[in-house]
């Protein structure tokens, strides 16, 4: 690993719940160290090995030259080209020149034939060695290119599958190049298929959030994210859809992976969250929505059973629990005169009376008493929707009973009293 990837990973092996059996984040491990930048002795030794058997040589740099490849902007195969003239020289001479001229490490690629590869989902891929350049495998600074680090780490660590993004197919005969010249057996390799936008284009930061991290603050449940993450370019052998972490470990197999670019569709991981959230217990989903709600609101588990149906994201939590602790009874006019007339208010002032002593309200009384109101004042219109928006102040929402048993005795009345004072009424 690069040294700055090292916090990211143990992150994201924390919040994934998948555990590696050792690593930088462990105490204890077989392949230590596991940062570049405490392996370059054995970056350098090996390097020396491949400078010994005639499979890597040095290129020269002075400082003019340095200067003259970034004025001129040359391409990097005429470079390459030019540098080539150092694949002769003698072993000896390579290693005192190292010593005191600025230098990079090329590995020796044969200028002709072909090279067959290996790939667990596409099969042989075939490569044409003369479009390949002498690839550099220790830089300037005597750190190696990930090229050289990866097989390295991959072979002393006894990595059996190296599995990784499609866009690193045009490495790997530079990765077998580099396996074959130390006489070492390949990995099997597997590249992955790449995540696409809706547009068939590659998933990218200039078209939208892509960590994992971003999901998460945007209110996405872990597990809604694994399980629609997990069938990206794979499927099981049925049509299942959603899948334990355990179910994932059990089901899943190389084989069912697909060749072609998945798409990523924001929709569908939304009906995953949503999913999800709706089988999240109470409680669980109270303690993940804490960081998105004010902290002077006392939400309780009722609120969040009544509104987590509706939810696609607990971002979405603060403002569908709004109706319990923001309450405005300045209502479009229009919609005061669609929906509102006498009886409408007759059966406001009548509902004030009947709760105002009261010091609970349950769902079941709520509809007796409206109801009891309709049939003394002889009232046949639709009360539903007019009680909803002088109590929430919204046209639409949750229950409308439940809500009244969560609000109380007390906030309806209040609220009713501003409405009906606000209305002329």
């Amino acid at each position: 690993l690069v040294d700055g990837a090292v916090k990211n990973l143990i992150s994201t092996l924390a919040w994934s719940g998948i555990e590696f059996d050792e690593g930088p984040h462990k105490e204890k491990g077989k392949f230590g160290p596991y940062t570049q930048s405490k392996r370059l002795s054995i970056y350098q030794e090996h390097t020396n090995l491949l400078i010994n058997n005639g499979n890597a040589y040095p290129c020269f740099y002075s400082k003019e030259r340095l200067n003259t490849i970034e004025e001129k902007d040359i391409p990097s195969d005429i470079i390459t080209e030019y540098d080539r003239r150092y694949r002769d020289l003698k072993i000896d001479e390579m290693f005192d020149r190292m010593e005191h001229e600025n230098h990079v490490i090329r590995l020796k690629v044969p200028s002709d034939g072909s090279i067959s590869i290996n790939d667990q989902i596409r099969g042989d891929i075939d490569f044409d060695l003369s479009l390949i350049q002498d690839q550099i495998i220790i830089k300037s600074d005597g750190y190696p290119t990930y090229h050289l680090a990866s097989v390295i780490d991959d072979h002393l660590m006894k990595i059996s599958h190296v599995i990784r993004g499609v866009e690193w197919i045009p490495s790997l005969p530079k990765h077998s190049l580099l396996y074959q010249s130390f006489g070492w057996e390949l990995p099997k390799f597997i590249h992955l298929p790449l995540l696409l936008n809706e547009d068939k284009s590659k998933l990218s930061k200039r078209q939208g959030d892509v960590a994992v991290e971003d999901y998460i603050n945007n209110g996405y449940l872990k597990d809604a994210l694994l399980n629609f993450v997990s069938l990206l370019g794979w499927h099981g052998s049925d049509d299942k859809e959603f899948y334990s972490m355990d179910e994932l470990l059990d089901n899943f197999s190389i084989d069912r992976v697909k060749s072609s670019g998945a798409v990523f569709n924001i929709q569908k991981l939304k009906w995953f969250n949503q999913h999800y959230i709706k089988n999240s217990s109470d409680s669980q989903l109270l303690n993940s929505s804490k960081k998105y709600l004010p902290n002077d609101w006392d939400v309780t588990e009722a609120m969040i059973s009544l509104i987590k149906d509706s939810i696609e994201t607990l971002s979405d939590i603060k403002s569908k629990l709004s109706i319990f602790f923001l309450y405005s009874a300045d209502i479009n006019q229009n919609i005061i005169n669609n929906c509102f007339d006498d009886t409408i208010f007759t059966l406001l002032n009548e509902f004030i009376i009947q709760i105002e002593d009261k010091k609970t309200i349950m769902s079941d009384d709520f509809k007796s008493i409206i109801n009891k109101i309709k049939s003394n004042y002889n009232i046949t219109s639709n009360v539903w929707k007019p009680i909803r928006i002088t109590l929430t102040g919204n046209e639409i929402g949750p229950d409308l009973s439940k809500t009244v048993e969560i609000l109380g005795p007390s906030e309806c009345v209040n609220r009713i009293k501003l409405f009906v004072s606000n209305h002329g009424h």
